[in-house]
């Protein structure tokens, strides 16, 4: 079995790829990234970003679409990332509004219905958490649970999210291991051992990376993706520094 691929939530890079979004591309490929998760295309055409991954060496992992967009625009969506050979959609967030009972019970219908045309195209739905969907709503329900186990698994998926799991007093293994098949991306992150629990590097915080690079060896995960949300560092040292980690410990 060929080693998972490592890719960069684009986010992470934020302000540099609002200065010069194809510069931040190529450094990115520079430090030995294999893809890139998108969250903007830096107004680009599909053909052009196409063409600049293509001279740089990078493939297009996957890419965060807002909901709202997935919603109203989601023919178009398809189309873009069909034409950058992206088969990863995923929805990034669910609006504090929302996050109520009866807002969860549509988000599971509407995940259902954009899962379902993706799947007819070819592409692959995931949704992305954070810890909010961790918090028990007042019936009792863990949404993410909730979410999982009343959509479709052919039609949703799930990005799990290392860093959020942890910080919501979960084990990400827990999670990887109960939705095996279920998960082909997910976000490595790692958290400082104090009590701000801030993003760190991986490999200079509590988290057990190892751990989850070793499930992730006998299971079907088809990008580990490293995002940190926030660094004290600049974010190309950060996440330079996490790729190395990687390397150091994927041989």
């Amino acid at each position: 079995m060929s080693q998972t691929p490592i890719a960069l939530q684009l986010y992470t890079l934020r302000e540099e790829c609002a200065k010069d979004f194809i510069g931040t591309l190529k450094k990115v490929a520079d430090l030995g990234y294999e893809g890139v998760e998108f969250a903007g295309f830096g107004g680009l055409e599909a053909k052009e970003l196409k063409r600049v991954l293509e001279d740089i060496g990078l493939k297009a992992a996957s890419s965060h679409i807002a909901l709202e967009v997935l919603k109203q625009q989601l023919s178009d969506v398809i189309r873009y990332q069909q034409q950058i050979e992206s088969r990863h959609i995923v929805c990034p967030f669910l609006e504090p509004s929302e996050r109520t009972e009866a807002g969860f019970g549509k988000l599971i219908d509407i995940l259902n219905e954009i899962g379902k045309v993706c799947h007819s195209e070819g592409m692959t739905f995931s949704y992305h958490h954070h810890d909010f969907e961790l918090e028990p709503l007042e019936n009792g329900r863990i949404p993410l649970e909730w979410i999982l186990n009343e959509t479709n698994p052919e039609w949703v998926k799930v990005e799990f999210d290392i860093y959020w799991l942890k910080k919501a007093g979960e084990e990400p293994l827990d999670w990887l291991r109960r939705y095996q098949g279920r998960t082909p991306l997910v976000h490595l992150k790692d958290m400082t051992t104090d009590s701000e629990q801030f993003f760190a590097e991986l490999g200079t915080g509590g988290i057990d990376i190892a751990s989850v690079l070793s499930f992730g060896k006998d299971s079907d995960i088809e990008w580990w993706i490293v995002e940190q949300d926030q660094s004290r560092r600049s974010p190309l040292d950060s996440v330079s520094m996490s790729l190395r980690y990687l390397h150091k410990l994927l041989g």
